[in-house]
């Protein structure tokens, strides 16, 4: 750890300890306010020097409580929100030891506005902080090189290219590339620890002997550099080690979402789809209407076909948001016309690459269309397909038969578990994704899947949908 970490790992828990104090005292401070607490027991008999030595001490209790959580781990390159989170759920956890503790000693106080409305300043006043501390802490890190981690690659193939390009995108990250080799050479690492200095290695290239790798690990071990390698598909994939006529074997899982998993899922898609169908249902009624005056020759609700879990066919509902005579159906009378339209758009727009297409500035779309499709309205009635069970909420994209048909054999696993109405390749790009890119994504979802991963995953695909597309 670079020492502004440590500097702002120190810091970090005074600046935490004053907003929990403060949280408590903007608590004491409202506990009268009619307009608030008219119908809560209000506390007017615990005298304010006595409640300041009460906060001090739990302030001691929640410091404690973020660091058992690790809450102190600080790195300049973390996710706020994540943190944000960690934030959340250690407050709260802190919030359950003081219930208990004033429930055995009851001498303390009982004011339950207080209690909870501590806790929710506590959270709002830490994450605010600690934001304004993580902008501060990248802010030196890419204006003035304070904290920079100097990384040497290795390596000759494309992943060593894709990291060097998101570094130097991306200085607020905390990275510097100092030297990228094609092989271990420790004599060519020790060359550049003197010249420039190096914090961390990054092996991209699988093929590295374990001879030098080896030698690789001694090196970074004994010199206290952060070694890290891009793993190959196997080495990320889920398993699990068993003994076998005596010896050793490795499994190797293709999905968690198997048997209970499976169930756990199914659960979590109906009891998910029946309160968004519920919430959702009057934006649907309005969008449903719109269609309708703008083009009343066809359907509200357009099925497209689609391939789902083993290959079976399904429809997908959407709003429609294309002209009715442009829509890719055999109810559409001008059916011919429309596919022959189709493709000479896919031929001369098309802007993915792969067996799947992005037409850039469809002219076939309603003005409402544009409008619910950026937005992805146009997929709310696919709550509906959740509910009978034909997707599931969070999965994979679900593709076409024509484009299925272009897949590689490898691309199949992604048939393998139900499409997703959102996704982890929807979140990380939504449709300007390279299909392979897209592939892979999902396939570490597939591999990695976990109810908690559906439901952070569904929060994330919130706030991607007001985030404009690329066109």
């Amino acid at each position: 750890m670079k020492r502004s970490e440590l500097f702002f790992s120190a810091v970090q828990v005074p600046v935490d300890y004053a907003m929990i104090v403060l949280a408590s005292l903007t608590a004491f401070a409202i506990r009268d306010i009619p307009q608030v607490v008219s119908a809560l027991p209000k506390l007017y008999q615990f005298s304010f020097n006595k409640y300041l030595d009460v906060t001090f001490a739990i302030a001691g209790v929640f410091v404690l409580v973020y660091a058992l959580e690790g809450l102190y781990d600080i790195r300049a390159t973390r996710k706020f929100w994540q943190e944000a989170f960690k934030v959340f759920s250690a407050t709260s956890l802190g919030l359950v030891i003081i219930i208990v503790t004033i429930f055995l000693k009851r001498e303390w106080f009982s004011s339950r506005f207080i209690i909870l409305a501590g806790w929710m300043f506590a959270v709002v006043y830490v994450v605010f902080a600690r934001y304004l501390i993580q902008k501060f802490q990248k802010w030196l890190v890419a204006n003035r090189g304070i904290g920079v981690h100097r990384i040497v690659l290795i390596g000759t193939n494309g992943r060593l290219r894709r990291l060097k390009t998101v570094f130097k995108k991306n200085p607020s990250l905390g990275y510097k590339v100092v030297g990228t080799l094609e092989t271990g050479s420790i004599k060519a690492i020790k060359e550049m620890r003197l010249k420039s200095g190096v914090d961390e290695i990054i092996v991209c290239d699988p093929t590295l002997t374990d001879s030098e790798q080896e030698k690789l690990l001694d090196y970074c071990a004994i010199n206290n550099i952060t070694y890290k390698y891009v793993p190959t598909t196997l080495q990320t994939a889920r398993f699990s080690m068993k003994i076998f006529d005596g010896g050793p074997i490795i499994e190797v899982e293709n999905t968690p979402l198997d048997g209970w998993g499976k169930i756990l899922k199914r659960v979590f898609d109906i009891v998910a789809s029946s309160v968004l169908i519920v919430l959702s249902s009057p934006i649907m009624l309005i969008v449903a209407l719109l269609i309708k005056l703008e083009d009343s020759q066809g359907p509200i609700i357009y099925k497209n076909e689609r391939i789902g879990e083993n290959g079976n066919i399904f429809y997908v509902y959407k709003f429609r948001y294309m002209k009715w005579k442009y829509c890719i159906t055999k109810k559409n009378p001008d059916f011919e016309e429309a596919m022959a339209y189709e493709q000479k758009l896919i031929k001369e727009r098309s802007v993915r690459k792969g067996p799947l297409y992005k037409i850039q500035d469809d002219p076939r779309k309603m003005h409402i269309g544009v409008f619910i499709e950026r937005y992805s309205f146009d997929e709310l009635p696919q709550f509906f397909n959740v509910f009978l069970g034909s997707m599931s909420l969070v999965g994979p994209r679900p593709h076409q038969k024509r484009e299925v048909e272009q897949y590689q054999e490898y691309h199949r696993r992604l048939l393998t578990v139900k499409p997703g109405v959102t996704g982890m390749a929807q979140v990380a790009g939504r449709s300007d994704l390279a299909f392979e890119d897209e592939y892979k994504i999902d396939l570490f979802y597939i591999e990695n899947w976990s109810l908690w991963l559906d439901v952070l995953l569904c929060f994330k695909t919130v706030g991607v949908l007001f985030r404009r597309r690329k066109n």
